[in-house]
C-alpha cells in the first residue's frame, strides 16, 4: 500500500508497540506532526524545551526498557537535548531519537538552521544516520529500534528529511526484530572463574546495570552470599540488592579514583558484572587493584572488558545465565568452611549496619523520610537526582525491588524532575517520585508544565540547601590533593540570593506546591504526596547553614 511517509513512519512505530512520542515541535517536523493527528494510539508529549523532552524519554525508556521515542526540531533542538542524550548514553538508555530537517533538496543552500546533525548526534549515541531515499525510510527506523535495543543498549539518532516524509512509500510495516544476546560461557571457562573466586578470603563484587538488563539480580545475591563478598555499586543507577542487604555498600566510582582505590585494593579476588572499572571523573591511572588478585569481568558489552585495567578472566556474556552457573559451580568448590566464614562475614556487616542504622539523625530530611518511608507502598518508585542528599534516600526507603529505583547517570543535572514524569507515564498505576536539588531542579523545572498539561500526577522533591553541595564537597577533596588551605567556597557555587520561589514557580506551571521547613509539616505533607490526584512540588528545606 502506497501512502506517504510521514504516515508510514507512524504505522511502523505502532507495529513496533511504540506509542508515545516526547517533543517539542519545530516547522521542519510539521508535516509528520500534523499527521499525528490521524492516529488517536498515538500520544505526542509535549514539552517547552529539549532537555526536558530527553529526560522524560530517558525516564520512560529506563521504566519501561525501552524504546522510547524522543523528537527534536532541527540542529538547535538537538543541541538543546545533546547533554541530557550523554545522560542516556552513559547509562545505556534505548532511545530512538529523530529529528527534522527541511529536506535533501536544500542540502546545497546552506540555508536557514542547516547542520550536520548526524555529526552532531555521534558523540552522544550508538548509531547515527540520515535517511537519503523514500524507499528505505522504513528500513532504516528498524536498524534504529534494533541497535537502540540490543545489548549493550543505547540511544541511536535518525535525521528525517521533510521531502523524505512527503514522498510516497510503498515499503512493508513489519515488526523490528532484536536479536537475543543471552549466552552462557563454555562449561571450562565458567568453572576456571570459579577457580578464580572460590578460595578467595577477602572477595569482592563490583556490578553495574547490565545486572538489571539481564533481571540477574536473585543470581547476584546468591553469589555475594556465597563468597560472602562485598557489593559495591559502580556506574550503576538501580537497586541491584536491597539497600539493607548488609553486603551492599552503596556506590563507588563517581569522582575520584582515590575512593574506588580504597575499596578495592584488600580483595584478592574481584568479580565485576555489567560495569566498566572506574567511571570517575579524576580515576586512578594504574590499576587500583592488589597485584596478585584475580579478576573476572563478565559483561555483554565486550569494550568494556579490560577497557582501563587488566583482567585475569574476561567473559563476554549475559550476567543473569552465567552468574547462575557461577553460583552452582562454586556450590562445588567451596568447602563447609569457607561457608561458615562467608556466613560469619555477613553477620560482621549486619551488625556494623545496626550500628549505623542506630546513630541519631535530628535533620528535617532525615525525619521526612523516614515517615515517608512509613507509610509508602512496597512499589514505591523512586528517580533520585538528589546527589549529596541520596545517602538519606537509599536509608529510609530502602530501594530493594528491581525497576523501581533509578539514580542519575552521566553526570549532568537536570535528569530528576523529567525522569519522574517519565516514570510516571510508563506507570501511572504506581507512586513516583522523584527527588532532585536547588539546582539541579532549575535545568529542567519547566518539566512541571508538561506534568500538569499531560495530568501525570507525579510527585517532585527539591532539596533546597541554597548551594551546588556536591562543589563543595569536591573542592574540599580538590583542596586536600593540591595541599591548600581550606578558606570560603566561591560565590559561584551558592544559590542562596535572589531567593527562588520554588513553590510559586511551581504553581505558575500548573503543579501543586507546598514548602517544607519545620518538622511539624511532615505529617500533613507526607499524607499530600500519597494521595495527589496531581503533579505535586515539595520544596524540602536541608540547608543547615543559615
Amino acid at each position: 500500500m502506497t501512502r506517504l511517509g510521514k504516515n508510514a513512519v507512524i504505522e511502523q512505530l505502532l507495529a513496533d508497540g511504540i506509542t508515545h512520542m516526547f517533543g517539542n515541535p519545530g516547522t521542519v517536523e510539521q508535516g509528520f506532526l500534523d499527521a499525528l493527528e490521524e492516529y488517536p494510539d498515538f500520544q505526542y508529549i509535549l514539552t517547552l524545551q529539549e532537555t526536558v523532552a530527553a529526560g522524560i524519554a530517558d525516564g520512560f525508556a529506563r521504566a519501561t526498557g525501552g524504546p522510547a521515542l524522543l523528537q527534536l526540531h532541527s540542529g538547535v533542538g538537538l543541541g538543546n537535548g545533546i547533554g541530557m542524550m550523554y545522560q542516556s548514553k552513559r547509562g545505556h538508555a534505548p532511545l530512538v531519537v529523530i529529528a527534522g530537517e527541511s529536506g535533501i533538496e536544500y542540502d546545497a543552500m546552506d540555508a536557514q538552521m542547516a547542520a550536520d546533525l548526524v555529526a552532531m548526534a555521534r558523540p552522544v549515541t550508538k548509531w547515527a544516520t540520515r535517511v537519503v531515499d523514500p524507499r528505505s525510510l522504513l528500513r532504516v527506523l528498524r536498524r534504529a529500534v534494533k541497535t537502540a535495543m540490543t545489548e549493550p543498549r543505547g540511544p541511536v539518532f535518525v535525521s528525517l528529511p521533510m521531502d523524505i516524509l512527503d514522498a510516497p512509500n510503498d515499503e512493508p510495516v513489519v515488526p523490528t526484530v532484536i536479536p537475543d544476546r543471552r549466552t552462557l560461557p563454555a562449561p571450562a571457562l565458567v568453572a576456571e572463574a570459579a577457580a578464580l573466586l572460590a578460595p578467595a578470603e577477602r572477595p569482592l563484587l563490583l556490578v553495574g546495570d547490565g545486572i538489571s538488563v539481564s533481571g540477574a539480580e536473585p543470581e547476584l545475591l546468591r553469589v555475594a552470599e556465597k563468597l560472602g563478598a562485598d557489593v559495591w555499586f559502580v556506574d550503576s543507577s538501580e537497586a541491584h540488592l536491597p539497600a539493607d542487604h548488609p553486603l551492599a555498600r552503596g556506590a563507588i566510582g563517581h569522582m575520584f579514583g582515590m575512593v574506588s582505590r580504597a575499596a578495592v585494593r584488600e580483595a584478592d579476588a574481584v568479580l565485576i558484572v555489567g560495569t566498566y572499572v572506574f567511571p570517575e571523573v579524576f580515576p586512578d591511572l594504574v590499576t587500583p587493584f592488589a597485584e596478585d588478585a584475580a579478576i573476572v569481568h563478565v559483561d555483554l558489552d565486550d569494550y568494556e572488558i579490560a577497557k582501563n585495567h587488566p583482567v585475569t578472566l574476561g567473559l563476554v556474556a549475559d550476567p543473569k545465565l552465567t552468574l547462575d552457573a557461577l553460583a552452582t559451580a562454586l556450590d562445588g568448590l567451596r568447602t563447609p568452611e569457607q561457608d561458615a566464614a562467608a556466613q560469619e562475614f555477613i553477620e560482621k556487616r549486619r551488625a556494623e549496619q545496626a550500628e549505623r542504622a542506630a546513630a541519631p539523625d535530628d535533620t528535617l530530611i532525615g525525619a521526612f523520610l523516614a515517615k515517608l518511608g512509613e507509610r509508602a507502598p512496597e512499589d514505591l518508585m523512586v528517580f533520585d537526582e538528589a546527589l549529596t542528599a541520596s545517602p538519606y534516600i537509599t536509608r529510609y526507603l530502602n530501594p530493594r525491588l528491581p525497576g523501581h529505583y533509578f539514580a542519575t547517570r552521566g553526570g549532568s543535572l537536570g535528569v530528576g524532575i523529567p525522569g519522574a514524569v517519565g516514570m510516571k507515564i510508563a506507570h501511572p498505576e504506581k507512586t513516583v517520585i522523584g527527588f532532585t536539588g536547588d539546582g539541579g531542579s532549575m535545568y529542567t523545572y519547566q518539566a512541571l508544565w508538561t506534568a500538569a498539561r499531560h495530568d501525570v500526577p507525579a510527585v517532585f522533591v527539591v532539596c533546597n540547601n541554597h548551594r551546588y553541595e556536591l562543589l563543595n564537597k569536591n573542592i574540599d577533596q580538590y583542596w586536600v590533593e593540591r595541599d591548600i588551605a581550606k578558606h570560603d567556597f566561591p560565590h559561584s557555587f551558592d544559590l542562596s540570593h535572589p531567593e527562588i520561589d520554588f513553590v510559586g514557580l511551581a504553581r505558575s506551571l500548573g503543579a501543586d506546591a507546598v514548602r517544607l521547613d519545620k518538622p511539624d509539616q511532615i505529617d500533613d505533607v507526607v499524607e499530600r504526596m500519597l494521595t495527589t490526584r496531581r503533579p505535586l512540588l515539595v520544596e524540602l528545606l536541608t540547608d543547615d547553614t543559615r
